[in-house]
């Protein structure tokens, strides 16, 4: 028993004497704690509602009140007519439309059958049936509280129209983003990988040698995992589209220019990675921590991100994989073109100058 406490007092010793580890082994379990506390909220809440008042009525605005006080739907910045309300929808300025026709008060009044419309955004699954869902109980409310009826089934009820995902299958919702996860996940560790086997084996000290510089050892290691990356991604769009069944709509050549965008950011994090690690098993560990688990958790792929608190929307806005995933639900399931995902191609730029210079300079520094 002497001989065992002996070894545990070893023990001791050598964490107290590696804080780094010691840290990581009580940050991480509380970093993950608050992470998935707030991040995993299945709540959907704060839905963009336009609406289409055609009534004009005390009735009308009060329903739209009631929309708009519940919690679950805010307004949007479109006030769409009635031909275009898909373009509404497809430039992403709202997830849904309330149309209220002429005749909604006097419905109300009456309880003469009639139909409230509502055309949904079904591109995201969750959030279109949530929509239709939150929709169909306020009705039922308003029209309990402003008649005298009991009646269980009203004569006035919502007519929901889905585009986009009409069937509001999960795959059309899910694979677009299990894209950009593979992609980000692949790109990202198969570099820092090989950059660190240079290290083990000796051979980058071979490279350090030979007439090259850093940005041409940075582009010989890169450029060949772009074009794996693009395999990746072909084969991963293939099977959507041919095994899932997930339309495709828009361009495949304007999806490629936003996927290099997107790749090279991916493989910008495997550089910086490189840079920081000395073995292959913590260059993978460290990658898929800093890859895998944000781009699920901050990027939209599952939960929505207006549900989370303001300070993990606003590091999500680093994350991207986040600008990615609307890209692809974009260019997928509407067929929308550069116009219409502006500010997520821009934020994707950004962020990929940023980290492709990050990671050239500390690669830089570390060859020095």
């Amino acid at each position: 028993m002497s001989k065992v406490r002996f070894i545990i007092a070893k023990e001791f010793r050598h964490i107290l004497r590696d804080p780094k580890s010691l840290a990581v082994a009580i940050a991480m379990p509380l970093l993950m704690t608050l992470l998935y506390g707030y991040a995993v909220n299945l709540d959907t809440k704060n839905i963009k509602l336009a609406v289409v008042d055609e009534d004009k009525t005390a009735y009308s605005r009060a329903l739209v009140n009631s929309f708009y006080q519940s919690g679950y739907f805010i307004p949007s910045r479109s006030a769409p007519r009635l031909s275009d309300l898909e373009a509404v929808l497809r430039a992403g300025h709202a997830h849904a439309v309330l149309v209220l026709r002429r005749g909604f008060s006097e419905a109300v009044r009456t309880q003469e059958p009639f139909q409230v419309g509502l055309i949904v955004d079904g591109s995201d699954a969750n959030r279109a049936a949530a929509a239709t869902n939150y929709s169909n109980v306020l009705l039922f409310d308003f029209i309990r509280r402003n008649t005298s009826t009991q009646t269980l089934r009203p004569r006035v009820w919502i007519s929901p129209r889905v585009l986009y995902n009409p069937d509001l299958r999960s795959p059309d919702f899910f694979v677009p983003g299990l894209i950009a996860i593979i992609l980000m996940m692949i790109s990202a560790l198969l570099t820092s990988i090989t950059i660190v086997r240079e290290k083990e084996t000796g051979t980058m000290e071979q490279l350090m040698t030979a007439p090259v510089t850093p940005r041409e050892i940075i582009a010989g290691k890169v450029i060949p995992y772009i074009g794996i990356a693009f395999l990746d991604g072909l084969l991963v769009i293939l099977f959507a589209v041919f095994h899932f069944r997930v339309p495709f709509e828009g361009s495949y050549l304007l999806l490629a220019l936003f996927g290099a965008i997107y790749v090279t950011a991916a493989l910008s994090i495997g550089v910086l990675v490189s840079t920081l690690v000395r073995n292959q098993l913590a260059a993978m560990m460290t990658t898929l921590m800093v890859t895998v688990m944000p781009s699920v958790m901050l990027s939209g792929f599952i939960f929505e991100i207006k549900n989370m608190p303001l300070p993990l929307q606003y590091l999500s806005m680093i994350i991207p994989a986040r600008h990615f995933i609307v890209i692809l639900r974009g260019v997928m399931l509407k067929g929308v073109g550069a116009p219409a995902v502006w500010h997520q191609t821009l934020a994707l730029v950004l962020l990929t100058a940023v980290l492709l210079g990050i990671a050239a300079k500390r690669f830089k520094l570390r060859l020095g």
